[in-house]
């Protein structure tokens, strides 16, 4: 399956989703985060549409990953920044695409060295199989199926699109 090539409609629809299931109550108490690079895109595109009262944090995750090691240092390794305590926030965490569940592992791993949220929800624009991990996201712009050999990446970030390679 070909990825959604309109990458505004998606998010639309995930910020009416997010608005029905997690902002009727504590809005005041939810912190929105992008995961760095494409996830940030995309939760500075929620965060504008759902008007969220906090200010949007961004992680970069690049030492918590589980693969450091054998990747390396990734060269465009940024700073976190979590503009306020994450202690008791209702936590949105959002990225580009949910594949194996390592990003996400490595997310919540740095969160809590910032502090222990009430609760932690993930919103992704893509959801694909492959998953190494037991992690799923509550919201979900489009399910993919890909073969072993495709990877999908967002690009961005004024014009956002979602293209598929293949690698061999």
């Amino acid at each position: 399956m070909q990825p959604n090539t309109d990458v505004e409609q998606l998010i639309a629809k995930m910020a009416e989703d997010i608005q029905d299931k997690f902002l009727q109550s504590e809005q005041d108490e939810v912190l929105m985060i992008g995961i760095h690079t494409g996830g940030v895109w995309v939760a500075q595109r929620l965060h504008q549409l759902l008007k969220i009262s906090q200010p949007l944090g961004a992680l970069d995750i690049s030492f918590y990953r589980d693969d450091f090691s054998r990747i390396g240092m990734n060269p465009q390794v940024k700073p976190s920044k979590l503009p306020v305590s994450v202690d008791n926030k209702h936590i949105l965490l959002v990225d580009d695409i949910l594949h194996t569940g390592r990003t996400i592992r490595a997310a919540m791993n740095e969160l809590f060295d910032y502090g222990r949220p009430a609760s932690i929800r993930l919103i992704v624009l893509g959801e694909r199989s492959g998953r190494e991990l037991p992690i799923q996201a509550d919201v979900v712009g489009q399910h993919m199926s890909l073969g072993p050999h495709e990877h999908v990446k967002l690009n961005g970030p004024e014009q956002l699109s979602l293209t598929v390679t293949t690698t061999v």
